[in-house]
């Protein structure tokens, strides 16, 4: 409801004295300088004679607080009391995502027994631009920004949008008069409902690049990114859940006031470890997780043989070749030492060779001759 408009009532200002101190017992040091007890003292029981002076007794209080204590426990009173109105007052939150379809609740809501005919609700934003009007129970102005994207319902007064959009962040108003005097119509409520509208990002990608290796230690350079959020995010990062501090990030906004995020990291992995990139934008958050390997850059250096070791293998297996070579061509001629004839009278041969050697006869004539 609209608050009143009376004035704080004013707090009383703190005594700058005691009165305790003004007070003074009768007889010691003169007439008393005050005709009131102080406190804890109360007069003693029994009748007052002409000439006497009253008596008190004491009682078991609590001494009175300070001035200074007085004036802070009055400033506290004063902060208590804003506080609490502060607290009436404060501004209704919506929140809701690109797309989706959101009600921002109003102040008022129309008795059953009445009708949107009697009075006057208006919709608007940041106190400048007019969204929705509705007078006698008709639609009077509708924003064109708006157009075919609100609607109100007739008896709590709720504002509808739908589909939302990023512009569509901001306060907006809800002012209820009633019509039963239309010379002078009366304002029944005046509430802000505050709509925050937000954008999810993209998951964020995550890559690795190997800069330099060695056989210690690996050093990368790790980007992540994400894009097409709202609002402003925040980006971070953990390695093996222990939070790291980017090197370099940057934030950047597109046409439509949709942001881009990209954070760069130079690590030097001394083993694997798991990397993660989050994104957090208005209580939201989307995270992606890598491993990265540590690569074996430990190369071991072959010693290249030496000359004569070469040469003697060389000459090895030059001279396995040439025996190949000459046992290929020579051996197959040599199988039978006897047999010169060809293939096709080897029976011929195989008969010559079996004929008995021929021995020649010598006769008395021919030893004479």
């Amino acid at each position: 409801m609209r608050p009143s408009s009376r004035p704080l009532p004013s707090l009383p200002p703190a005594p700058r004295g005691d009165t305790a101190s003004l007070w003074q017992e009768p007889g010691a040091h003169g007439p008393a300088l005050s005709p009131l007890p102080p406190p804890c003292l109360l007069p003693a029981s029994g009748p007052r004679t002409r000439g006497s002076h009253r008596s008190y007794r004491k009682m078991a209080c609590l001494p009175a607080a300070p001035p200074a204590l007085r004036r802070w426990l009055g400033l506290g009173l004063f902060m208590l009391l804003c506080l609490s109105l502060g607290y009436a007052l404060e501004k209704k939150v919506v929140k809701s995502k690109v797309g989706e379809k959101v009600g921002l609740p109003c102040c008022y809501e129309i008795p059953s027994s009445e009708s949107l005919y009697d009075y006057r609700v208006y919709w608007q934003k940041n106190t400048t631009k007019v969204v929705l009007a509705y007078a006698k129970g008709e639609k009077i102005f509708n924003h064109e920004r708006y157009e075919n994207r609100t609607e109100m319902n007739p008896r709590n007064l709720t504002l509808w949008i739908s589909p939302l959009e990023i512009l569509d962040n901001g306060s907006y108003q809800c002012i209820v008069q009633e019509l039963r005097s239309p010379q002078n119509p009366f304002v029944l409520c005046e509430e802000t409902v505050t709509l925050f509208v937000t954008a999810d990002f993209s998951q964020p990608n995550i890559t690795a690049e190997v800069s330099a290796t060695s056989c210690e230690s690996t050093e990368m350079v790790v980007r992540c990114s994400s894009h097409g959020g709202f609002p402003k995010p925040k980006i971070s990062g953990t390695l093996n859940n222990e939070s790291v501090v980017w090197n370099d990030t940057w934030v950047s906004k597109s046409s439509l006031s949709l942001y881009n995020v990209t954070g760069k990291l130079w690590l030097n992995v001394t083993k694997d470890v798991s990397f993660t990139c989050s994104v957090e934008y208005n209580g939201f958050a989307k995270s992606t997780s890598l491993l990265l390997n540590k690569t074996n850059g430990c190369i071991v250096p072959t010693v290249p043989p030496s000359y004569n070791v070469l040469t003697a293998s060389s000459i090895i297996i030059i001279t396995f070749l040439l025996a190949i070579t000459l046992a290929a061509r020579y051996l197959p001629r040599h199988v039978c030492s006897h047999c010169c004839k060809p293939q096709d009278s080897v029976e011929e041969g195989v008969k010559e060779c079996m004929k008995p050697p021929v021995t020649s006869k010598v006769t008395p004539e021919t030893s004479s001759v």
